[in-house]
């Protein structure tokens, strides 16, 4: 018997599971994945594998370099957010900010502590683009890259811009890098209906859409809800991805914090699996 529960024991070991993060994109309301993190900290819930777009990716690469959630308020304290105001204009260039990010992520993908990537929009072709190798602030511009503020980031031939419009949650990319379950956290879940904006808005977003040169795939969402273990909704309704006041983003940062409580003892369950070595 000694030895059959040896040999049972030894080819049955199991290891913790490869935990996913896929953070979604959504502009200033990525101050809720920072609260999020917060509660993954205090629960000693970490990742193997983090993806992005947008946001997601710039805050995604963060973490995957090592930094706290303390860490990022910190660099979101120190952006000067009047100078940040100031190159939001119809198609700027992107340079002012990939210098900020090199403060902090500089080198390449190979250079973080934990597998990474996000995911940008092929001008062109309307195609998704993964991005896992190279330089990281390059890449995080690209996924970032929304029309008409900012014009596209040109990486490997291609033109460039926000990930959001082929994969906002690239809950699946995490998964096909390795990841065996994954929490995501989806910024836009509460979106303000058409109907409730006032004409000026209406007609203002039909006059910028007309100048987007890429457009809104149909599963550009679905795709991360379908992969995803778990999809972490903060409602963040009442805020828009250009609100960088003070108290808009301590609130949002609350807002992220609380839905990550509020499903902390179903993400723990998820952590705490075990699979077969």
């Amino acid at each position: 018997m000694g030895l059959i529960s040896y040999f049972t024991n030894k080819f049955s070991r199991k290891r913790p599971i490869r935990l996913g993060l896929a953070l979604g994109s959504g502009g200033a309301k990525g101050l809720a994945h920072i609260g999020a993190l917060k509660a993954f900290e205090e629960e000693g819930i970490s990742f193997s594998v983090v993806t992005g777009t947008s946001i997601g990716g710039i805050v995604g690469a963060l973490y995957a370099k090592g930094y706290t959630s303390a860490d990022m308020t910190g660099i979101i304290e120190s952006l000067n957010r009047k100078e940040f105001a100031r190159n939001l204009r119809p198609f700027g260039d992107m340079a002012f900010a990939e210098e900020y990010l090199k403060e902090y992520v500089e080198g390449e993908f190979s250079s973080l502590r934990l597998p990474f990537a996000v995911w940008a929009t092929d001008g062109e072709t309307n195609d998704g683009v993964l991005l896992r190798e190279g330089s990281v602030p390059r890449a995080l511009i690209a996924s970032a890259a929304i029309p008409p503020f900012f014009r596209s980031v040109e990486i490997g031939g291609k033109r460039l811009y926000d990930g959001a419009f082929t994969n906002a949650i690239p809950a699946d990319i995490c998964k096909e890098m390795g990841a065996e379950a994954v929490v995501a956290i989806d910024l836009s879940a509460y979106m303000r209906p058409e109907e409730e904006k006032g004409m000026l808005s209406r007609l203002l977003g039909t006059a910028v859409g007309a100048f987007v040169p890429v457009k809104t795939l149909e599963n550009a969402k679905s795709r991360g809800y379908d992969a995803a273990d778990i999809m972490l909704r903060p409602n963040l309704y009442d805020f828009k991805a250009t609100d960088v006041s003070r108290e808009a983003m301590d609130k949002m940062y609350e807002l992220g914090y609380a839905e990550a409580r509020a499903h902390m003892d179903e993400i723990k369950a998820l952590a705490s699996q075990k699979v077969k070595k």
